[in-house]
């Protein structure tokens, strides 16, 4: 079964792209890490508690008002919802302060997300699907790019026009906030070059620089040399020979690694010469 690494940035239209391959003609089982991130964290969960210790004392506004979100018990009696945009003030931009508390958001969220898409993906092979989508913002940030037979970056070519859909998209951000959220990522250049540095099919960038009608050419471009890398027969053979699959599976982890390392040790080498 080939793992389909889906990252982007904010605003580039990764979730757009998301939703055009769970659709026809490609049909794939799309496994969402932001929508299992909002699962882990909700009123009861052990990463909300995690979550109040560390933000409630310093984030008055940390969960949504009590009157418009049944009371202090909140609607299923487990708490009230946390307020993501006093948490997004808190963790997006490049000051040490926020970036030591995305670090301790990541902390609690990123174990708790990686147990569950591990669980989802070992029932699709069990099903006998040929590809998965993981739908992963933070792919090349938290390594699941090893696990990937593919990554498949949604990128643009000119942060304008990112900066643009931002601020279209939620209007409530002030410039400020907007670009703090931008910059608080890698720059989407750079993850198309490293997907491109996994060479062939392992490694595709669908641009998103128009309308929708331009993004599904793209994909259906980048999804014809998927497919041709990795046809249905293949992963038929992998689920009826569990051995061939483990074989193939530590094959594609190490040559991941080894990708990810040399890419790693180039950016160390460049960043050197500054």
């Amino acid at each position: 079964m080939l793992l389909l690494g889906l990252t982007g940035s904010i605003a580039t239209g990764k979730s757009t792209v998301s939703n055009i391959l769970r659709s026809s003609p490609y049909n794939l089982t799309v496994i969402d890490a932001d929508v299992i991130a909002r699962q882990v964290v909700e009123p009861g969960t052990d990463g909300y508690q995690k979550i109040l210790a560390h933000f409630g004392p310093t984030t008055p506004d940390l969960l949504l008002p009590a009157a418009e979100h049944g009371g202090e018990s909140g609607p299923a009696g487990k708490g009230r919802p946390l307020n993501r945009q006093a948490i997004g003030r808190k963790i997006f931009g490049t000051d040490p302060e926020r970036q030591k508390d995305r670090a301790v958001l990541n902390s609690i969220v990123h174990p708790a997300v990686r147990k569950a898409m591990y669980t989802a993906i070992a029932k699709c092979y069990l099903k006998g699907h040929w590809a998965v989508v993981l739908d992963i913002p933070l792919l090349f940030e938290s390594g699941w790019e090893r696990l990937c037979g593919t990554v498949m970056v949604v990128a643009v070519s000119d942060p304008k026009i990112q900066m643009k859909r931002l601020t279209e998209r939620d209007p409530h951000l002030s410039l400020e906030e907007a670009e703090n959220r931008v910059s608080s990522q890698t720059d989407v250049r750079e993850k198309a070059e490293r997907a491109l540095k996994r060479g062939n099919a392992a490694g595709v960038v669908v641009w998103n620089d128009k309308n929708k009608e331009q993004l599904e050419r793209e994909v259906a471009r980048v999804m014809s040399v998927v497919q041709a890398s990795s046809p249905k027969w293949w992963a038929w053979l992998l689920l009826f020979a569990p051995p061939l699959a483990g074989v193939v599976g530590v094959y594609n982890f190490g040559r991941s690694w080894i990708i990810m390392n040399r890419w790693k040790a180039e950016k160390a080498k460049e960043k050197a010469k500054l």
